[in-house]
């Protein structure tokens, strides 16, 4: 495909797979030294995507927090932060989240196409709003990035998220930090739901790299042809 971006998906994830625990309060899974260099992957995307679910949940800013980074995006002729996306079916988001009042970029949200119009009402004046199929359909979703210039996009979640696009094969690598423990909670989110992914016990990813980043182990794996080389 050259009709969309290059597809990385971020995760990190317990030994025991989980993403976070069922507290109310956010399970940091990364070290220092891997959320810096997220930071850095960050810093080199055109844009970051998460799920409405996450945005509500966790409330992250997806801005890149290195001031030095920031400038060389600047210097670059770049946004000091990558376009944030996120794909909302409810529409139920509140336009005062971080992800929509901070960094100077672009903001897109994806919604069915009959809830366009509403949410051009409760969101317009903070993001782009784009019907994208109704039900809301992925590979529209990555058309109308690349049509924005949009050539290298980063998903840091969640579940959902996840499973839709490796289950619909849009995704072209995989970046996964294992914390050093367990989480043991069958509540938790993990990874991926159930689904049929085509990357299943018959059809091995290519293993790329295998790191560490303090006590957290990085492997990166890559799922066929990339879209656009990285």
């Amino acid at each position: 495909m050259t009709d969309r971006p290059y597809v990385l998906l971020k995760a990190a994830v317990s030994v025991d797979g989980y993403l976070d625990d069922s507290s109310a309060q956010r399970l940091l899974l990364s070290s220092p030294e891997d959320f810096a260099a997220v930071d850095e992957l960050r810093a080199g995307v055109d844009a970051i995507l998460v799920g409405a679910s996450t945005l509500r949940v966790d409330n992250p800013r997806l801005m890149v927090r290195s001031a030095q980074l920031r400038q060389k995006r600047l210097a670059d002729g770049l946004p000091e932060t990558p376009a944030k996306v996120t794909i909302s079916r409810s529409i139920d988001l509140d336009p005062q989240l971080p992800f929509f009042t901070t960094g100077d970029c672009d903001k897109i949200v994806y919604v069915p196409d009959a809830a366009a119009g509403t949410a051009g009402q409760r969101l317009g004046a903070v993001a782009h709003i784009v019907g994208a199929g109704d039900p809301i359909s992925l590979p529209k979703v990555l058309a109308d990035l690349h049509r924005r210039g949009i050539r290298r996009l980063m998903i840091e979640g969640g579940s959902t998220v996840h499973t839709q696009f490796l289950a619909d094969g849009l995704v072209d690598e995989i970046r996964l930090s294992i914390a050093p423990f367990f989480v043991g909670d069958s509540s938790a989110p993990r990874l991926v739901g159930d689904a049929a992914f085509p990357f299943g016990s018959g059809r091995r990813m290519h293993l790329a790299q295998v790191s560490h980043e303090g006590d957290c182990v990085i492997v990166r794996y890559l799922l066929g042809e990339p879209a656009d080389k990285p």
